[in-house]
């Protein structure tokens, strides 16, 4: 079923949200405790939305700032082993946090840790958003956060923007709430420059929104305003809108529940919802490799058709068959991505080649496609 185009500036009229806070509307002041008020003022926002009908996910920071405050660890910085530790710790105390102001309402929630490869890998992805979907039927509201007892520096979100908007793409979300200390997406930074002003609507992420993001700051959260905009890019190739909400006050979801004020800045999809498979690729955080492609294949793509090998004219990195690679153009630019049919190995043998010349070099019957044009996007 597609889902319909939403261009107000509530949330009234979305069906499924997915709201992410972050560490430092959760966790306050000096000592590094939960800010109970706030969390009790957000879950009464929270049975609201449940009253009238609407689902909801919750994407939470803060587990390492409260095994931060447990563990006595005051430096800034933590090395990986630290911040698995606090990680260890945080979790259980932020879940029980969120179960005792949401209890209040009658209202269960679930823990569900993610890894990004839960996310990058598809049969994993399907898995966790199975599960997810039973959690919603059961009326019960997954608390997601990242796994970061077992993540690794390499393998690692980093962030929980990127995250919900992974979960959000995931669970096929009409709206993801991001939940932050700064009030929207600037001009330029509001603590150094007076004049500048706050961008309300967002219908295309271009360079100049992007170097806009880079004024931004967060004292105590990993996300700043450039991954809240890779957040918005994921989001939005799934068709679902996005908005960046000031939370340090009382009852942060009042405002937008029923559009009371201009508050937030909105970034709304410009174009129909993929399919499920073109939704994982595009919202892909781990690319393997690139496949450098001729004009005339740039051409056949632009017009729906799949890539050849004949239109391939060099590889870069080292990837497997079934992984995510990049589509650049022979002067450098990125058209698109999607879900290579050959190893990089192969793919440097046939390149050049047409597709019947492919069993000959290899020595095997592969696909016709280096990829398919179902499983292949390209960019706005």
């Amino acid at each position: 079923m597609r889902k319909r185009k939403l261009n107000s500036k509530s949330l009234v009229d979305s069906k499924r949200i997915v709201i992410k806070i972050g560490s430092s509307l959760i966790v306050g002041g000096a000592a590094g405790r939960v800010r109970s008020q706030w969390l009790n003022s957000l879950s009464r926002d929270i049975a609201h939305l449940k009253r009238i009908g609407k689902e909801v996910v919750l994407v939470s920071s803060g587990a390492i700032a409260l095994g931060k405050d447990f563990l006595n660890l005051s430096q800034k910085r933590l090395r990986l082993d630290e911040k698995q530790a606090a990680a260890a710790i945080g979790q259980s105390r932020l879940v029980n946090a969120y179960q005792h102001a949401l209890k209040k309402f009658k209202i269960n929630i679930a823990q569900v840790l993610l890894t990004l490869e839960d996310t990058e890998k598809r049969r994993r992805y399907l898995n966790a958003r199975e599960t997810i979907e039973t959690l919603i039927k059961l009326s019960v509201i997954p608390l997601i956060n990242e796994n970061d007892t077992v993540a690794t520096e390499e393998i690692r979100f980093g962030d929980n923007d990127r995250l919900a908007a992974r979960v959000a793409q995931m669970v096929g979300a009409d709206t993801l709430v991001m939940l932050s200390d700064v009030e929207g997406l600037y001009t330029s930074d509001p603590n150094k420059d007076k004049t500048a002003r706050k961008i309300d609507k967002v219908y295309q992420i271009t360079p100049e929104i992007k170097k806009m993001a880079k004024s931004a700051y967060s004292k105590l959260g990993s996300g700043g305003m450039v991954t809240k905009l890779e957040a918005a890019r994921i989001a939005l190739s799934a068709g679902c809108r996005m908005v960046i909400l000031f939370g340090k006050n009382l009852s942060p979801l009042s405002n937008i529940i029923r559009s009371k004020d201009n508050a937030g800045s909105w970034f709304f999809p410009s174009s129909d919802p993929i399919s499920s498979h073109k939704k994982w690729i595009a919202g892909a955080i781990n690319i393997s490799g690139k496949v450098v492609i001729d004009d005339g294949a740039k051409k056949a793509l632009e017009k729906g058709t799949s890539l050849l090998s004949v239109g391939v004219l060099g590889v870069r990195g080292n990837f497997n068959r079934g992984d995510i690679v990049n589509i650049i153009s022979k002067n450098g630019k990125k058209l698109g991505r999607g879900i290579c049919a050959f190893s990089s190995q192969d793919l440097n043998l046939i390149k050049g080649y047409k597709s019947h010349d492919i069993e000959r070099i290899l020595g095997y019957r592969g696909r016709e496609e280096v990829i398919h044009r179902d499983y292949l996007t390209l960019r706005d």
